[in-house]
């Protein structure tokens, strides 16, 4: 049969996608690389698509952690050293974490962590209460909550 050559694409196009894209949902600066990667453009195209992103406001690293930020955690439940973690493996700058973890209010941020935790310590069938102690700790320690959060409040539940 007959080999299919790969379509080209021009900058124009690459740029509505990218405009798309981007206006769906936050990306951030390694989303963007990626999907680039995967048009096979060269590196000039690629700047000069970036460039556009960011003088248009469509790529805006800032805006993309603190909304990543406040959904992990209203959503998913997730604590701030997961948050970190996460937008690090994105190559977010140190400046942009603060500022979204910022976004995250703290009285909030506890009263979830209670909740969560709570929750959790009563779903788990375990009754051998050192198991079920541990459960609870490595749950929450996944989810990115501070140890000391973690410990205090297992210590609290298996009293």
């Amino acid at each position: 049969m007959y080999q299919k050559i790969p379509e080209s694409i021009t900058v124009t196009e690459a740029i509505k996608k990218m405009e798309h894209y981007c206006a769906y949902q936050e990306r951030c600066h390694k989303d963007i690389n990626d999907k680039l990667y995967t048009m096979k453009l060269i590196p000039e195209a690629k700047e000069k698509i970036i460039l556009h992103l960011l003088e248009h406001n469509f790529l805006n690293e800032e805006r993309f952690a603190k909304s990543f930020a406040r959904g992990k955690f209203r959503i998913k439940k997730w604590g701030k050293q997961r948050i970190v973690r996460e937008l690090k493996f994105r190559q977010i700058s140190e400046y942009c974490i603060k500022s979204a973890l910022k976004e995250i209010p703290e009285n909030e941020y506890l009263s979830i962590f209670h909740e969560l935790a709570e929750k959790k310590f009563a779903s788990i069938s375990e009754t051998d209460m050192y198991k079920k102690r541990k459960k609870l700790i490595d749950y929450l320690l996944y989810r990115g909550w501070e140890n000391q959060l973690v410990f205090e409040k297992a210590k609290d539940l298996s009293e």
